[in-house]
């Protein structure tokens, strides 16, 4: 036992003597046969000066090396045990008066080890992050420093932070029930995917549950999540900045921040999957699937192996009666060797709302990524930083990170990027991420 548990073991024990003691009559000690030495089955009062056992536990003490233990005076026959536990209980040969000992204090002795394992098998799940037998929790930490320039209110070398606790919790062992909870200090630094929040408020960024339907169907729903949480999008890049961690996927992806979401996903088999996405304004009076509310349907099919991977996605998003239709293609290749993996996406928007001139829109991704460039990893991509409406000047973005693991814990990850801006000053950031998970 770690000694931070024998810290909290002793005093549960010997909390443990008092009610006992003072309910004797409540206990069934019927089994007399472990009794050998004494003719009567002994009961919880005190064990005194004279008793046999008495200069038994004394003399133990003393040849066990356990001194701290040797007795002061009139003891219960739990203290007695617990001293016989603590000197015994590494040792491989026991005496013939050692023996004696367990027997005659062998019901103290069950009832000690029995609170001392439920206590222990708490310490485990506590220490593993477990605040419950179904319950466990993960934490991150990220916190940034950097200045972009072209962008006034971020021109400054600023800092900011963000911390995100996600609990999950299975009542089946299939079943997943999560609860994300989100702080920090949002507005500079804007383009980092930070989980901030404005003004270090705590709130619920998100809560789903998902359970399996079968052996091949996936089923979730929940509140402030993606419509896309089951979607298997093919891309293996994964930057730091918010416009291009999407893969070129913008709209398609059902992150329309509605509210009431649910989706569902199916294992087709051989590397197939196929899913379905909804995204509605539940939790307010405009309710689900009316002509009050917005509504975001969508629906993805795609393949993925060790090499290569592509999907198809669609989404339907219903405002009033206008509609905005988007699809995307999405793609990635992972050679041999000491090559990068390379992601490319492209997605067409069309926007019934919008004047005929106007109505189309496009947005495109390609995004390579070293996973052993020394200890770390580094990528690069360029895309449009928004989707590019017809008949204007497509607006790009570029981008290279390189994130180095300190430790299991604990990673530093430098950013630069690039946002061209039509008529002004180019957006230029420098800035460095430190983030932290346990």
């Amino acid at each position: 036992m770690k000694f931070f548990q024998s810290l909290l073991v002793a005093p549960a024990v010997i909390g443990f003597i008092t009610p006992l003691s003072a309910n004797t009559t409540n206990l069934n000690l019927n089994d007399s046969s472990i009794y050998a030495q004494e003719s009567n089955i002994p009961s919880f009062d005190s064990i005194y000066s004279s008793d046999w056992s008495f200069k038994a536990i004394t003399d133990l003490a003393t040849s066990r090396g356990c001194l701290g233990s040797i007795p002061n005076g009139n003891i219960s026959r739990f203290e007695a045990a617990s001293i016989i536990n603590s000197c015994l209980s590494n040792v491989a040969q026991l005496s013939e008066i050692e023996e004696r000992l367990i027997e005659e204090f062998n019901p103290e002795l069950a009832l000690i080890k029995s609170s001392v394992d439920e206590i222990e098998t708490r310490m485990s799940e506590f220490e593993a992050g477990v605040f419950s037998p179904t319950t466990s929790a993960s934490f991150s930490v990220d916190m940034a420093i950097g200045a972009v320039d072209g962008v006034t209110a971020e021109e400054k070398v600023g800092a900011v932070y963000g911390y995100q606790m996600d609990l999950t919790t299975s009542f089946t062992g299939e079943d997943s029930l999560d609860i994300s909870l989100d702080a920090g200090s949002g507005g500079h630094l804007s383009e980092l995917d930070l989980n901030a929040t404005t003004g270090d408020a705590l709130i619920v960024d998100g809560i789903a549950y998902t359970f399996p339907l079968g052996d091949k169907t996936t089923v979730f729903f929940g509140d402030s999540m993606d419509g896309s949480t089951l979607y298997s999008t093919a891309c293996t890049y994964g930057g730091p900045t918010n416009a291009l961690d999407d893969c070129g996927n913008y709209s398609s992806a059902l992150a329309a921040g509605k509210g009431t979401t649910f989706g569902a996903s199916y294992d087709v088999g051989n590397g197939f999957t196929a899913a379905l996405g909804y995204e509605g304004q539940g939790s307010s009076s405009s309710g689900l699937m009316t002509l009050e509310g917005e509504d975001a349907y969508g629906g993805q099919i795609a393949y993925s192996s060790d090499k290569y991977g592509i999907s198809l996605t669609y989404g339907l998003i219903e405002a009033g009666t206008a509609d905005t239709t988007h699809t995307a293609l999405n793609g990635y290749f992972t050679p041999e060797g000491n090559f990068p993996s390379i992601s490319v996406g492209y997605e067409w928007s069309h926007d019934d709302s919008a004047a005929s001139s106007a109505d189309e829109s496009t947005h495109y991704f390609v995004g390579l990524m070293f996973d052993e460039v020394g200890p770390g990893t580094f990528g690069a991509a360029l895309g449009t930083k928004t989707p590019s409406v017809e008949n204007v000047d497509d607006q790009l973005m570029y981008e290279a990170f390189y994130s180095y693991p300190i430790n299991d814990g604990m990673t530093i990850t430098p950013l630069v990027y690039v946002k061209e801006v039509t008529g002004g000053d180019n957006e230029t950031a420098l800035m460095v991420k430190s983030s932290f998970s346990f």
